[in-house]
């Protein structure tokens, strides 16, 4: 595949210089070639991707007006619902199920003229932070197929990495799109609560999932959020979205701006010596372009994520409840009684992490445990979007690491879950406060003799999205252009 960026694609295909069949074998010749051992791919539309191909060349020929992202190749997450193709968010329990409708991000994409390859392989309902509670495959980093890629929009990172597509739509509840868009080494966003539509996204925590791009570079995320949120952005089949602002003054430079580093995020020992070091880079990078860094401190920090692990796992267990074999996933019939269909079910459809936040979302919610759990989570959360205001109040950034660690080994931590719920300390607390924030590429660390790339996370205020990826993309430009995984991105 031509590793041009998507804004190149699409510009070599408005001037007819090449077909898009032939950027269709690139995609389809590439992952023929790695996707044995990747894994991240759980769906391919040959032949829908050819005849959308047919569709845009015809409307080329017409001289019709062309979209946006026109002949852009694109992957899906397995839980946004594309019109016949299964939908099945990683999970037995949805296997088969193909819904009769396109989510809102999915439409808005296809108006803008791109072509969906198929989908990728995610952890389970999005419930993991490495890939590996797939019920169906675990996807491997394009860096070391030793290592994990990062969860739950983990297939998504690595068919970007290697080079499958120029972009992908995933999904971010607590991270799921920053960091293993961080572990791949590519570009992932998690738009302001509310900026993209979830009409159409399987829900795992309402009040934090968001759907996220992952590309190569910040410019080619500004110009898929410029896609999917639309002109008018408000999504009248999702009451929580809202209108896309007016369009902000382009931000040509890091001169001036005001950056927060977030040190007490990123000096404790669970944070890589390496990372800790590129982060640092990172900094100077920023005064060199001519920004001011300065220290702050988000005094709750230390409880994002018990935090969001009671709110996230509440929330499932309430959106979750409707996966009973009756109207929606798979059905056994267990002792014949509808109770035990039910729980039969659920039983077989269900992996081990899903059960796990089920019971302890239902926990939090119990009659007795609701008030000092939830409530107590709730109040912390609403405390931390304050702190976040106030230090906005003087600040135009905040920069800190996205992983605190680089991709760590395939079964590493699956057994012990709260160091996997640790690998999301740096992306949650953002999540929780529903601001916008997205990874970039800040270098590489070694390790056993590989090289894996480092993330930094930008987080800017509320509503603030374009201001973010602007500042993320002039970041980039301080550095050399984007180099993917050295085995997997050659030609």
């Amino acid at each position: 595949m031509n590793l041009a960026s998507a804004r190149e694609v699409r510009d070599e295909s408005r001037a007819g210089s090449r077909s898009l069949h032939v950027t269709l074998d690139e995609v389809f010749g590439r992952i023929d070639r790695f996707d044995g051992d990747l894994q991240a791919m759980a769906f391919v539309d040959r032949e829908g991707a050819r005849r959308r191909a047919d569709e845009l060349e015809a409307k080329r020929k017409r001289a019709d007006e062309l979209g946006t992202l026109f002949g852009v190749p694109l992957v899906v997450k397995s839980n946004l619902c594309v019109e016949g193709w299964e939908t099945n968010c990683g999970s037995r329990l949805l296997e088969g199920y193909r819904p009769p409708y396109n989510a809102t991000v999915i439409q808005r994409a296809l108006d803008a003229d791109a072509v969906l390859i198929g989908c990728a392989h995610m952890d389970e309902f999005a419930m993991g932070s490495s890939g590996e509670n797939s019920a169906f495959a675990s996807s491997k980093n394009p860096w070391d197929l030793q290592r994990a890629p990062g969860g739950s929009s983990s297939g998504c990172a690595a068919a970007v990495a290697a080079g499958y597509v120029p972009l992908a739509l995933g999904s971010d509840t607590g991270g799921s799109v920053r960091q293993p868009a961080a572990l791949c080494g590519v570009s992932g966003f998690k738009p302001t609560y509310g900026r993209l539509s979830r009409f159409g996204l399987v829900a795992f925590g309402s009040s934090l999932d968001q759907v996220g791009p992952l590309a190569r570079s910040a410019g080619d995320l500004e110009l898929a959020l410029e896609v999917l949120q639309g002109s008018e952005g408000k999504d009248p089949r999702d009451a929580t979205s809202i209108a896309t602002p007016p369009a902000p003054p382009e931000n040509t430079s890091l001169r001036g701006l005001r950056i927060g580093m977030h040190r007490q995020a990123f000096s404790g020992a669970g944070v890589h010596r390496g990372v800790r070091d590129r982060v640092e880079e990172g900094f100077e990078r920023l005064r060199a372009a001519g920004a001011e860094l300065v220290e702050f401190e988000l005094q709750r920090s230390e409880l994002a994520i018990p935090t969001y692990y009671v709110i996230a796992t509440a929330e499932a267990s309430s959106n979750l409840a409707r996966f009973e074999g009756v109207r929606y996933g798979r059905r056994v019939e267990g002792d014949g009684s509808l109770a035990g269909m039910m729980a039969s079910s659920r039983a077989r459809g269900f992996g081990a992490e899903v059960k796990r936040r089920i019971l302890l979302g239902t926990y939090v919610l119990s009659e007795g445990y609701r008030e000092a759990w939830y409530e107590k989570a709730l109040e912390t959360r609403r405390a931390m979007g304050a702190e976040f205001a106030r230090a906005f109040a003087s600040l135009d950034l905040i920069v800190s690491p996205t992983s605190p660690t680089p991709a760590f080994r395939l079964g590493e931590r699956t057994r012990d879950p709260l160091a996997m719920y640790a690998s999301d300390v740096m992306t949650v607390p953002a999540s929780l406060a529903g601001l916008p924030a997205v990874s970039v590429p800040c270098g590489t660390v070694e390790e056993a003799g590989v090289r894996l790339p480092v993330g930094l996370q930008f987080t800017a205020a509320r509503g603030a999205d374009a201001f973010c990826l602007e500042s993320a993309r002039l970041f980039e430009e301080t550095g050399d252009a984007w180099q993917g995984p050295p085995t997997i991105t050659s030609p």
